[in-house]
């Protein structure tokens, strides 16, 4: 039985290491298009809802044993999955950096107040 589990665990192994890949191979392919990438993380994050209120819940444990063994796995395998949602302030903070960095290379071309202009 232990080998039964052993071959189903490498499986399963197998086929995350796959979609881990398209994803990536998904997320290179949108490189520089916010629009695609932000699709990209909203699927992610309502594939991770659809497997944690549906299937995930349907197998939670009925017993202290289970329970137990659950959350042991989970403290020894790095905790519960989380997908982070940046902040809107770092974001923000992030754009008006990157913002900043493309204005100071000293180019002539960003008006810097109405007052510049000779009409």
């Amino acid at each position: 039985m232990d080998n039964n589990r052993s071959l189903e665990s490498e499986k399963l192994t197998s086929k995350l290491e796959k979609i881990a890949t398209t994803v990536n191979d998904v997320a290179k392919s949108c490189q520089g298009d916010s629009i695609a990438l932000l699709a990209l993380l909203r699927q992610l994050e309502q594939l991770h809802r659809d497997i944690r209120d549906g299937y995930f819940q349907e197998t939670l444990p009925d017993n202290r044993q289970q329970l137990y063994s659950l959350l042991k796995d989970i403290e020894s395998e790095g905790g519960w999955p989380y997908i982070e949602r940046m902040k809107l302030q770092a974001f923000l903070a992030q754009l008006l950096q990157k913002a900043t960095e493309d204005n100071s290379d000293g180019s002539e071309n960003v008006v810097n107040s109405d007052r510049s202009c000779s009409w």
